[in-house]
């Protein structure tokens, strides 16, 4: 079994990551796992900005060219040599995991795939399939503990020749760790701030740092359920001025209505309450979550749930198509969202 822990991280990067055709980077930390991602993908020695080489695919493309992932990994470049192939926004799709259980056992000599995923739990198929895959390695992305975060901060901090005093690094830690790549733009925010003064003091955290832990895209989900507009706007502000991608809400919002649509079919089959389908398809939803998925399943019906879903994968589709429009995109569909779940009835 090929899986490689937190703190194992940094080795495995220098020493063993060549040894791997598959990557798949998983976890509920979307920054960091966006950040070990092109770690990996650096170390392939493939040219980032060859669009010969490199091919990016969210998931949904999959979706509608089920053997593409197949037929990419085994076709020769058009000037040879290796080629990446990039996917963003898995979960646990059937087709992406039979594709990868073929790959697996092919001889990819001259591909290299890398999966971005969300909270992947143990034992589900993605997951089994490359921790037995000889080729393949999987790497989990959870938030940064107190030693992650005290190493970020003097990675960043003594690139800018800065030091930072005791009371001032335990008050940034107490600011940031919820989104790696939001924690990164938190302390960089602050050594430009501080650029020449020598040390950090407490003082200087308080008067630049947000509170960086509270950026949570879950936060923005949780509030295009519920219906609240302001609440939904606030998160995103947070969010955008983290300059953690929009497109990550949109691609949460719709794996949230995809386990929506779901959960709703096994409620409308078996003749469930939504509570006792919570029990079962939504054990793995934090305590906090679960009452506005609840809610949400009495207020949206199946039809109305399938409407939305195939909106929003052709939402994604869009910001695939016009990457300079991405953030509009994005926006317009999930406030539109939100605007329809205040408009259905609460129970």
């Amino acid at each position: 079994m090929a899986e490689i822990k937190s703190h194992e991280f940094e080795g495995f990067l220098q020493k063993s990551a060549r040894l791997y055709r598959i990557y798949l980077i998983y976890g509920p930390d979307r920054g960091l796992v966006s950040e070990r991602a092109a770690m990996i993908a650096g170390k392939t020695g493939i040219d980032q900005n060859d669009p010969f080489s490199v091919t990016k695919l969210d998931v949904g493309d999959l979706q509608k060219e089920p053997g593409r992932l197949v037929d990419e990994a085994q076709s020769i470049g058009l000037f040879g040599g290796e080629k990446l192939i990039w996917i963003r926004g898995a979960a646990n799709e059937k087709y992406l995991v039979d594709a990868i259980a073929f790959l697996s056992g092919a001889a990819l000599e001259a591909a290299s795939i890398i999966i971005e995923a969300g909270d992947l739990k143990k034992g589900s198929a993605l997951r089994k399939t490359v921790e037995a895959a000889r080729a393949a390695v999987a790497i989990p992305c959870y938030a940064d503990d107190g030693r992650a975060l005290n190493a970020l901060i003097d990675n960043e901090l003594s690139a800018e020749g800065l030091g930072i005093t005791p009371a001032a690094r335990q008050a940034l830690v107490a600011l940031i760790g919820g989104d790696r790549i939001a924690s990164r733009n938190e302390i960089r925010k602050l050594a430009l701030y501080c650029r020449g003064m020598g040390t950090i003091d407490d003082h200087h955290v308080t008067e630049i740092i947000g509170d960086a832990s509270a950026i949570s895209v879950d936060d923005a989900v949780d509030a295009i359920l519920s219906g609240n507009s302001n609440s939904f706007l606030h998160a995103m502000q947070k969010i955008t001025s983290s300059k953690t991608s929009v497109f990550l809400v949109l691609q949460a919002c719709l794996r949230q209505f995809q386990l929506l649509d779901t959960m709703r079919a096994e409620m409308d089959e078996k003749r469930l309450p939504p509570a006792q389908v919570m029990q079962t398809l939504g054990r793995h939803l934090h305590f906090r979550r679960k009452p506005i998925m609840e809610q949400a399943l009495k207020s949206w019906s199946a039809d109305a749930i399938s409407r939305e879903t195939k909106r929003l994968q052709a939402a994604v589709l869009q910001t695939r198509q016009r990457q300079i429009l991405e953030d509009s995109i994005a926006m317009q569909t999930l406030l539109s969202t939100t605007l329809q779940s205040a408009r259905r009835p609460q129970a």
